[in-house]
């Protein structure tokens, strides 16, 4: 006498459904017939189409760099290779940047305008926040002490991020913000002359991104990664010596007050 195949509940059929639909290399259940195998590869085909489609909508800059074609292969490359695991659209796109980066290896800056496009969504979907200005850092430190300056740290708005760069991005961002590319079909000059951070958070509903030089971008990323200010002065003394490290400590918060990068301060 033949046991009979153990029953299967709903939610093991949608996830052996989810696997099949991921992965086309897996063993089709015995059950299954030539048009259950036919109906999968349709509807399989058609999830991946819509997944490509709902990426370009954020990398839409991206694509039209590389090409429609070479977007579309990308992209399907990186749903096969890295499929989502989240109920929401807005996560589908999620490291498509690093498939970039090993797909376009000789073109550096593909991945740097992904990562760009990445950063910009992030930044729109991240939790609302207000920003400090100068006046409401001015009443927070009306009673600092010389040590205060030294032990304070920054809190920095929710979606904020950054990426050391190599190209200058923004020149790429502003072309392919145009209707079409130049009409002599020539590129940009986007060649940094030196190494440059992209910096992106939000302005109200908007997101925004700025590039700096290397030694506020290192500064930067200190901050954001909880040293003090104090410690962060130092390093900018080792980088660029004391005399111009303290007039660009001071500028460099200004700066970031003025932008509205920073939510909340403390010591």
């Amino acid at each position: 006498m033949v046991a009979a195949a153990p029953h299967q509940s709903l939610a093991d059929k949608q996830r052996e459904f989810m696997a099949q639909l991921l992965d086309e290399e897996r063993a089709l259940p015995e059950s299954w017939t030539d048009r259950h195998a036919a109906g999968m590869d349709i509807y399989r085909n058609a999830y991946r189409a819509r997944l490509v489609d709902a990426l370009r909508d954020t990398y839409n800059r991206t694509a039209k760099w590389v090409g429609e074609d070479a977007y579309r292969q990308a992209a399907a490359h990186h749903i096969i290779t890295r499929p989502p695991n989240s109920w929401t659209l807005d996560h589908a796109a999620d490291g498509f940047p690093d498939t970039l980066r090993e797909l376009f290896r000789s073109n550096p800056e593909v991945a740097e305008l992904g990562w760009l496009e990445w950063a910009m969504h992030q930044a729109f979907v991240a939790a609302d926040a207000e920003p400090l200005d100068a006046a409401g850092l001015g009443e927070i430190a009306a009673g600092f002490a010389e040590e205060d300056w030294a032990n304070m740290r920054l809190t920095f708005l929710p979606g904020t991020d950054q990426l050391p760069i190599a190209h200058d991005i923004g020149v790429l961002w502003r072309a392919l913000g145009e209707d079409s590319r130049e009409e002599d079909g020539e590129s940009p000059d986007f060649s940094a002359a030196e190494p440059l951070h992209c910096v992106v958070w939000r302005e109200g509903i908007k997101p925004v991104f700025m590039q700096v030089k290397d030694a506020e971008g290192r500064a930067l990323q200190m901050m954001r990664d909880g040293a003090t200010y104090g410690g962060m002065c130092e390093a900018l003394i080792e980088m660029l010596g004391e005399e111009d490290a303290v007039a660009r400590a001071g500028a460099m918060l200004g700066r970031w007050l003025h932008n509205g990068l920073i939510a909340s301060v403390s010591k």
